[in-house]
C-alpha cells in the first residue's frame, strides 16, 4: 500500500482524508479513522452514492471544489473538498469534515 503521511493533520480536531486520482484513500488522520474506519488503501469510490461520485469525478477531472454542510444525529458538519497538486497536476482530493456550532457567528471583513 503507497500511503503518504501528513504530520500537520495527524491530531487536527476534524476528520482529514486524502485520496489519488483514481480515489484511492492515501491517508486518513486519527479523527477520519475513529468515524470512517480505516480504509486506507482502498477506493473511496464504492462508499458514495451516483451523485457524489459524479461529484468526485467531476474533481478528479476538473480541478475545483465541492463544500456543503450536513447534519447527522444532531451534529452539524462542513464538509470541504478540494484537489491537490502536484506539479501543477490534479493528484487527487483532499476532504476535511469538520463540526460545526449550531449557531456562529459570521463577520464581513472590508
Amino acid at each position: 500500500m503507497n500511503t503518504e503521511t501528513f504530520p500537520w493533520a495527524d491530531e487536527l480536531d476534524c476528520a482529514t482524508t486524502v485520496c489519488d486520482r483514481e480515489g484511492v484513500v492515501l491517508y486518513q488522520n486519527r479523527r477520519s479513522i475513529e468515524v470512517n474506519g480505516d480504509v486506507r488503501g482502498r477506493s473511496l469510490i464504492p462508499c458514495h452514492n451516483e451523485r457524489s461520485r459524479a461529484i468526485i469525478a467531476r474533481l478528479l477531472s476538473d480541478g475545483g471544489r465541492n463544500v456543503y454542510t450536513i447534519q447527522k444525529r444532531d451534529v452539524r458538519k462542513l464538509i470541504y473538498q478540494t484537489v491537490w497538486r502536484r506539479a501543477g497536476a490534479v493528484a487527487g482530493l483532499v476532504e476535511f469534515s469538520m463540526e460545526i456550532p449550531e449557531e456562529m457567528p459570521h463577520y464581513v471583513r472590508s
